[in-house]
């Protein structure tokens, strides 16, 4: 592999060191930015900075790219929280699918879940990096420390305030794999059939649906709450063509989505959307993430499995 923007050619091992960690790279990423996109830039980065980088005084390979992805999606962050001001209606990050390992492991599912990131979205860049970094990851303070260059006192105030912050925010309940794959299928026969009733047995009562279209695609343009509008928005999918596909035409299939059971939507050759359901304690649909902004379906239609 050639460094970029020159003609070197980098020893073979150093090559191999980048790809033992581009996974973990991309994973810290990921759950900081919410954006697969911005997550393979912010990789990309940590690349070029990496093979340019004087690796005689890089002791921790593994802590030096951590460290160098984590500035450089913070430094994304900043970036994109401007524009994201100015976007039209409820912003969701965007999907990707996951593996089987990841939605086995709780912890690891719980961390990509569209439900957490979108409560990672109001905490500060700094405090989103500490809490991925230790929550997710499980680095120490010190080596959080050392990655986000502050002191080890300041590390663990943000991380006091995140925790909290995530806590308040979104009691931690995962549903089993079993659960959500039978609500799921039981949601989505119920919407397809516009079975009201269904829904409503299916619904929490506070049950809030959110819809990204980002003014490119017809969308809900604040938070649908309550079991029965909510139900009444789906129940009138079924019956009308979406984006110019009709619902005869639509293929529907349950995937591995952020960590949990979501449903992909396909149709005239392009994925049109995807749902998630974010169940309670009870087994009821609480939350519905609905993404259908074009440009944040790139990397569910790529079909890229991330073992993060």
């Amino acid at each position: 592999m050639t460094d970029a923007g020159t003609d070197q050619v980098l020893p073979e091992h150093l090559v191999q060191v980048f790809g033992e960690h581009r996974n973990l790279l991309f994973s810290v990423a990921y759950r900081i930015l919410g954006s697969a996109a911005d997550a393979e830039d912010a990789v990309q980065d940590a690349w070029v900075k990496w093979s340019s980088a004087d690796r005689s005084q890089v002791a921790d390979p593994k802590a030096y790219l951590v460290r160098i992805v984590s500035n450089v999606a913070m430094d994304r962050l900043r970036s994109a929280r401007s524009r994201r001001e100015t976007y039209v209606g409820p912003w969701l990050p965007e999907p990707i699918l996951t593996s089987a390992d990841t939605a086995e492991d709780v912890a690891a599912a719980d961390s990509v879940s569209m439900a957490l990131l979108v409560v990672l979205e109001t905490l500060s860049p700094l405090e989103r990096a500490v809490f991925v970094l230790k929550e997710a990851f499980g680095f120490s303070y010190g080596e959080i420390a050392d990655a986000v260059e502050r002191s080890e006192a300041s590390v663990r105030q943000a991380a006091h305030r995140a925790r909290e912050h995530v806590q308040a925010r979104r009691p931690r309940f995962h549903a089993d794999r079993a659960r959500q794959r039978d609500v799921t299928e039981r949601f989505f026969a119920a919407t397809t059939g516009g079975d009201i009733n269904t829904l409503m047995q299916l619904l929490a009562p506070d049950v809030t649906l959110w819809t990204d279209g980002g003014g490119k695609v017809r969308q809900a343009l604040r938070p649908v709450t309550g079991a029965e509008r909510v139900a009444a928005w789906f129940a009138a999918i079924g019956s009308r063509s979406y984006e110019g596909v009709d619902p005869a035409d639509m293929a529907v299939d349950l995937v591995d989505l952020n960590g949990g059971v979501g449903i992909v939507f396909s149709g005239a050759g392009r994925v049109i959307a995807t749902l998630t359901l974010d169940l309670d304690d009870t087994g009821r649909v609480a939350a519905i993430h609905n993404v259908a902004n074009p440009d944040k379906l790139r990397a569910v239609a790529a079909r890229t499995i991330h073992h993060i």
